[in-house]
């Protein structure tokens, strides 16, 4: 007798041990812009992940070099739409590093106060907006209160509400308004007056806590293998900022203001605690510059350019520590009025690589959780 061999097939068997590869985007709403993830799962576990990017790109570092120095401010403060400000003093630190340029007194601390403002708007918003992707709606009202509350006196200093060119090579476009100095103090200790919301609505959530505590966690050695830096870093135990490490604008002065927020935990918890803490001690910070600014006697606030700004030949590097993290600016000039190469280097670029490490070996459920906790701008990536 001839042996016959019996095979079963089970309907959806062999799907138990297949992969799939789900894409999130490119219209997430939970990825801050035009950001894709492959991912590919098993079953509800993340086997894989990789970032796609690209989608907002804009070639800014190839416009650069067909703009003057004067120009590339414009383009240069828009890749983090959230950081206009602290984008513009990347580009100005280094024109002026290369001319040797001194800036007026009175410029140096009016940077620094308005960088700090700025610091506040930028991590208002992801202190709304992160509990409103794990589901919490309240918090983002509160956020934008706030920020409302300090855009009115970013707006009149400067003229606009994002983009806010007022940065020059040589200092600042011009002078505070008369009674400015007041009207943002008041500014300031109203919203410090109402940061306690955040500890209460989102901190003190169980359902928050549950959803971040030891979800994500970032270890030191892939901060330093990817870059990663800012309040991302420095909720893993790396304790770095340039404005305390390689002093620059008038954060010399301010090292007993200046409190750099560290936590070890490395989890996404950790990380919202590190930005919330942070926002409080910009907000000291602004209080500090502001009591300078009052001791200073009148003066200029920019230096006179010739009408041709021509950088000498060479190059230099200019970093600052930029909200999301560290902003580099590498500036290669031939003694033209345009400059002959200028690199960025964004935080956010380096910051969303580290999802590639942190994403396999978790649950769907917690990906928008640890997407969220990276806080990054997609213009910001794709420059």
């Amino acid at each position: 007798m001839t042996p016959t061999t019996e095979t079963t097939v089970g309907i959806g068997g062999a799907a138990e041990s297949t992969d799939m590869v789900l894409n999130i985007g490119p219209q997430h709403p939970s990825t801050h812009g035009v950001l894709r993830l492959r991912l590919v799962l098993d079953g509800e576990r993340i086997v894989s992940a990789e970032p796609v990017i690209g989608y907002m790109h804009r070639g800014a570092e190839k416009l650069f070099e067909a703009r003057d120095y004067r120009q590339i401010i414009m383009l240069a403060n828009r890749h983090d739409w959230l950081s206009a400000f602290s984008n513009e003093l990347g580009v100005v630190l280094g024109v002026e590093r290369m001319l040797g340029m001194e800036v007026p007194t009175r410029a140096v601390w009016t940077r620094t106060l308005l960088a700090e403002l700025n610091r506040v708007l930028n991590h208002l918003m992801f202190l709304g907006s992160y509990p409103l992707e794990l589901g919490g709606i309240t918090p983002v009202f509160y956020a934008f209160r706030e920020r409302e509350v300090l855009q009115n006196v970013m707006e009149e200093v400067s003229g606009g509400r994002m983009h806010y060119m007022f940065n020059r090579v040589g200092g600042l476009k011009e002078d505070l308004p008369a009674g400015w100095a007041t009207r943002a103090r008041a500014a300031v200790a109203a919203v410090r007056s109402r940061m306690d919301r955040f500890d209460d609505l989102v901190l003190g959530n169980e359902i928050f806590r549950g959803r971040t505590r030891d979800v994500g966690v970032l270890a030191p050695e892939t901060v330093h293998a990817y870059g990663v830096s800012g309040p991302i870093a420095r909720a893993s135990g790396v304790d770095f900022d340039l404005r305390r490490d390689e002093p620059y604008l008038a954060y010399g002065e301010l090292q007993d203001t200046l409190k750099v927020v560290t936590r070890q935990e490395g989890d996404c918890l950790a990380r919202f605690e590190v930005l919330l803490e942070q926002t409080h001690n910009a907000l000291d910070l602004a209080d500090a510059c502001l009591d300078r600014l009052a001791e200073l006697p009148p003066g200029p606030i920019n230096q006179r350019l010739p009408k041709v700004l021509k950088a000498p030949e060479g190059h230099t590097y200019a970093w600052t520590e930029n909200p999301l993290g560290i902003n580099g600016y590498y500036l290669v000039s031939k003694g033209e009025k345009t400059p002959y190469r200028l690199k960025l280097r964004s935080a956010s670029y380096n910051n969303i690589q580290a999802l590639v490490e942190l994403l396999p070996g978790t649950l769907v459920a917690d990906m928008v959780a640890i997407l969220g906790s990276l806080f990054f701008v997609v213009g910001d990536i794709d420059k």
